[in-house]
Parts: structure tokens; sequence; C-alpha cells
């Protein structure tokens, strides 16, 4: 990989290699836009195939968190960590304590939070060495785990995604097959199974497949078999790039709505499923929830405001259903213009508020 090639490709402003040694840390750090204010986005933490593998998640989820922020309406700019390890057995306090150092020598410029493979614990720590860091222990005035924030957020889009595909936004009755059932998508499951929908469940963690079973009276099928089940709304939430060549043949889905992020291998996916009729809600926008909720931190955590600004994802999917109709392009494209409109517009009108966000994130804290 070309590395300055890459970043010039899309427009990448800062890409950080951080080691220790001594607690085993190797980490990357991605920012990929500060237009609308310091980055914003999760530490992940994941067993990489390679050390390549590793900087082109980093570098794509970056990407993803500017245009998820843009298009949430958020003062913030997209980056994103990851961690290369196994987060079962390589995580130790003086990993992410070092890796707190390295944010706080960032001085606001990026401002992380949990994601998979990390968590509230994680991030806690973290916090003893920055205050750059959201999503800690709701005992430091924090919301906590954002989890339930997403899965909110995702059921919202995925009753507009019904509403534009069945003409109703009810769930009632649909069959929805939910590819992987971590702690978002096990939050998600039980609003569908209130609402009475009909779920298929698949994971590679069979405790996991078994809660969802026995709690929502789910089917459980094989991960190899999720993708061409039978089923009305296809909702990927796993790791990315599951919409891809292999996959797209053997859809059965009318919809596809989920948190997983980076749910298109290649943009011409989501040209090949709107040339199917598929209904995609776009995974940045349907799966704000958590970061819009973090967000609200920085401003003193209000759970009433924070969920009511969660619950207008469902009027987001929409407009991006109504652009993409109008417009004759597929919704990855409706929203990402979207997005680019509100980066451009806002590219030199930078508010007092967003060029000292220490000051913020200090007066939340006390210090």
């Amino acid at each position: 990989m070309e590395l300055f090639s890459a970043m010039e490709q899309y427009d990448y402003e800062q890409l950080l290699f951080c080691q220790d040694k001594s607690s085993g840390l190797k980490a990357i750090i991605a920012i990929h836009d500060t237009t609308l204010g310091p980055a914003l986005g999760g530490t992940r933490m994941w067993t990489y195939a390679s050390e390549e593998a590793a900087i082109e998640d980093a570098l794509r989820l970056a990407k993803g968190m500017t245009y998820k922020n843009a298009i949430s309406g958020l003062n913030l700019g997209g980056g994103k960590t990851v961690i290369i390890g196994d987060p079962k057995k390589d995580k130790n306090e003086a990993m992410f304590r070092a890796f707190g150092r390295y944010i706080q020598g960032l001085n606001g410029r990026y401002i992380t939070a949990e994601d998979v493979g990390t968590t509230v614990a994680d991030m806690d720590i973290i916090h003893q060495e920055t205050d750059f860091v959201t999503g800690i222990s709701p005992t430091y005035g924090s919301s906590g785990n954002p989890s339930p924030a997403t899965a909110y957020g995702v059921y919202q889009g995925m009753k507009a995604a019904a509403k534009e595909a069945f003409g109703s936004d009810s769930l009632e009755g649909r069959t929805i097959a939910v590819q992987g059932v971590g702690s978002v998508a096990f939050h998600l499951c039980e609003y569908l199974h209130q609402e009475g929908a009909r779920l298929i469940v698949t994971d590679i963690n069979e405790e996991a497949v078994s809660r969802a079973v026995e709690k929502y009276n789910a089917t459980a099928v094989a991960p190899g078999d999720i993708i061409g089940v039978d089923c009305d709304i296809f909702s990927p939430c796993a790791l990315g790039a599951i919409i891809n060549d292999e996959s797209i043949p053997k859809l059965k889905a009318k919809v596809i709505a989920g948190s997983a992020n980076n749910q298109l291998k290649e943009a011409r996916h989501g040209d090949l499923i709107h040339e199917r009729g598929i209904v995609y809600a776009p995974d940045y926008v349907i799966n704000a929830g958590g970061v819009i909720n973090i967000a609200d931190e920085l401003n003193g955590y209000n759970k009433d405001r924070a969920w009511k600004q969660i619950s207008g994802i469902y009027n987001s999917i929409s407009r991006i259903f109504d652009i993409s109709r109008e417009a004759g392009i597929p919704t990855y494209a409706a929203a990402d213009r979207l997005a680019l409109e509100r980066i451009e517009t806002l590219k030199n009108t930078r508010s007092p508020f967003l060029q000292n966000p220490h000051h913020v994130l200090s007066r939340r804290f006390g210090r």
C-alpha cells in the first residue's frame, strides 16, 4: 500500500502509528477531516491478518465517521483508531494508559470512544490520561455504553426503510435476518421482537446466538447461510464489506438495514443493489445513534435531548430515499451528497466552540 497515495485519494489529514513495547500497544489513528470540528471516532481492537489490513480498516472507518458526523448534524469531524491484538487476551491497563497519552498529545484534534473489541471500562482507563474520550462510565458524567443508542437509531432507520419498501413502517410479521448478535444487535433484536417481527440470527459466538434464540424466540442459522435466507429485511450487524460480488446474488431481502460499518465492499456494490431494487439504508446514517449519544456529552450529557436527536434518524433515512428517487441515484450516493454539502458549506465557518475542544471537555469533567 502506498500510504500517501491512499491518503491523497480521499484527502485524509493525518495517519499516526503508536507503539508501546512494554504493554504491547500497536495502534493506528486515522484522522480524515476536521472541517466541522475535532475528529470523533471510536477505538477498535481486532486480530487483523496483517498491518496493511489494519491500516486499510482505520482509513475506511475514519472516512465513514466524517460522513456520519456531518450528516448527523454534529459539529465534529471524522477519525478512528484500530489497535492490533486479541481483545480477549491482549488487553492490559498499561496499553490503554499509553494509548491515552498519545491521544492527549493530539490536544483535542481527536476524541475517541469505544468500538468493536473495546468497552466502557477500557475508556475509563484511557480517561486517566486524557479528557479527549467519550462513552466512559456514568459516574464521570458520561453516557456509558453507546450500544443501546446505536440500536435505537438502527430500529428507527429500519422502520423508515420498511415504509419505503413495503408502504408501511410496521415491522410486525416481517422476517428479519440479523447477521451478528453482539451488544448493538442484541438490543436491536429486543425492539424488533417487541414489535412482533420474526427473527433469524447468526453469529460466530454460539453463546450469543443461544441468548437470542431463548429471549426473542429467534431461529438460528449457520453464519454462512444468513445472506441467502428468505426474509424481508437483511440486517448486517457484524463487520463490514458484507455487500459484495459473492453475497449480492444470494440476497432475497427487499431491505438492507443494519448497524455494521462499511457494509458495501465497494461503491459499485451500492449501484448493483440499487439496480436490483433493494432498499438500502446507508450504514453511516442508520448506525449514527451511538455517536449522536456520545457527542451530546460535549454539552453536558442529557439523555432526553440525545435520544430525541437519535429518533431523527427516521427522517434522515426518509430524506435520503426521497433524494435517491428524485435524482435517480443509489441511496449511498444520496447520503454522500448530503454529507459533503454540509462539509463544503461550513468549510470556512468554524465557531470558537470548535476551535477550543479542550475548554468544552474540561468544563464537562470539571478540570
